[in-house]
């Protein structure tokens, strides 16, 4: 082979490497895709989390104000009592005896009275008559008040430990149900600086309460009247409702996190709720329904032009038309116009739309390249039809 013939395929092979770097390094620009939601029809609803305890609404400790042994019982746990039915009673003999003595103790206050109310008229009628000097009067006065302050003081004793007696019987306060016995017969119950307690009393098991312990970061969205609901361990497949009534000012500090009370009425009328429960709790701080709803992320789509699929027009307002939140609104396959909305409430994730937009039209959300696209997402997923923007096929449909 001469000389020439080698030097031009050299020439050939070298042109070629070099045309095939040169082209092979040139990517197609990827197509998008545009994904839009449906302007829906809904509600809105947003809630805070806490835990607390099932309570009755009514609960009285019943105790006792005297100290002795207890003789008699005469209710059970879980057993329904009226007001002024009888509980238990003590042993009376001790206060019996008190009473005995302050009786006696009355009597002979009563005489030694009697003697010197006689002593004081007679000393008094001789003091009018001059009969007397005025220090004889005094003191004989001043015995004769000595003597009716001791039996004002008997007299006294008499009734207190005729009241002590009646503290023997203990009867219930209020119609209810007894939930704690404390007591049993025969133990010595000592009221000295605080009233034991012996028995405790729920009034209404069918109206209960959940005291729940909300974190300060979110009490500010708590208010009353707002709705709530909550699940026990006991039945977790079940849902319970109430309503918050009452949101307490005084906060409660432990291990420097600080937590207030909010009290919520709950129904039982199954009487499934058990005081002492533990109940989760979700209030709910937000809930509109029937409103026109759009993702949030509608309103934080920008349009860019470099982005658009094949094909696709778009029509932007005025600076000067802007007011507020604008959209973009899809108008049919090629087209797409940016409108102003007003909006409402939002839970993060979609925002309520006062004006602006329609239920059943779409809105863009995003642009993605044509190969992210996810076609099982288009098909039933965030976007519940096929882009109108999605690169065709020759035969029509949308490219896989």
């Amino acid at each position: 082979m001469d000389k020439k013939k080698i030097i031009l395929i050299v020439v050939l092979l070298l042109l070629a490497v070099i045309l095939y770097f040169a082209f092979s390094g040139k990517k197609k620009a990827p197509q998008h895709v545009v994904k839009t939601e449906q302007v829906e029809l809904g509600c809105i609803s947003n809630s805070i989390t806490a835990t607390g305890k099932v309570e009755p609404v009514t609960e009285v400790e019943v105790g006792t104000q005297v100290s002795g042994k207890i003789d008699k019982i005469h209710v059970d746990y879980n057993e329904k009592v009226k007001k002024g039915q009888l509980l238990a009673e003590l042993d009376r003999s001790t206060l019996s005896t008190s009473l005995e003595s302050a009786k006696t103790d009355y009597a002979n206050a009563l005489n030694e009275y009697g003697y010197y109310k006689k002593v004081f008229d007679r000393n008094q009628a001789l003091h009018e008559k001059k009969l007397i000097s005025d220090a004889e009067f005094e003191e004989v006065e001043f015995q004769f008040m000595k003597v009716t302050n001791s039996l004002r003081k008997a007299k006294y004793e008499v009734d207190r430990a005729k009241t002590n007696l009646g503290y023997a019987t203990i009867t219930s306060p209020i119609n209810g149900v007894v939930i704690s016995v404390e007591v049993e017969e025969g133990q010595t119950v000592a009221a000295s600086m605080t009233t034991p307690t012996l028995f405790i009393i729920a009034e209404n098991l069918v109206d209960m309460q959940v005291v729940a312990n909300i974190d300060e970061a979110d009490i500010g969205q708590v208010a009353e009247g707002q709705k709530v609901e909550f699940t026990v361990d006991a039945y977790p497949n079940d849902k319970f409702s109430g309503v918050v009534r009452q949101v307490r000012l005084e906060p409660t500090t432990t291990s420097n996190v600080v937590t207030y009370e909010v009290i919520v009425d709950a129904k039982n009328p199954d009487l499934k709720l058990k005081p002492g429960l533990t109940a989760n709790i979700a209030v709910m701080t937000l809930f509109k329904d029937s409103i026109i709803t759009i993702p949030s992320k509608a309103l934080k789509f920008q349009m860019d032009e470099k982005l658009l699929p094949p094909g696709m027009k778009c029509a932007a307002l005025d600076p000067d038309e802007i007011e507020g939140a604008t959209v973009w609104v899809v108008k049919d396959n090629n087209w797409a116009e940016q409108r102003n909305v007003k909006t409402g409430v939002t839970n993060g994730s979609r925002i309520e739309v006062l004006s602006g937009l329609n239920e059943g039209e779409r809105v863009i959300v995003s642009t993605v390249e044509a190969s992210e696209m996810d076609p099982s997402r288009m098909a039933g997923g965030a976007d519940q039809k096929s882009s109108p923007f999605m690169p065709k096929r020759p035969g029509g449909g949308p490219r896989k």
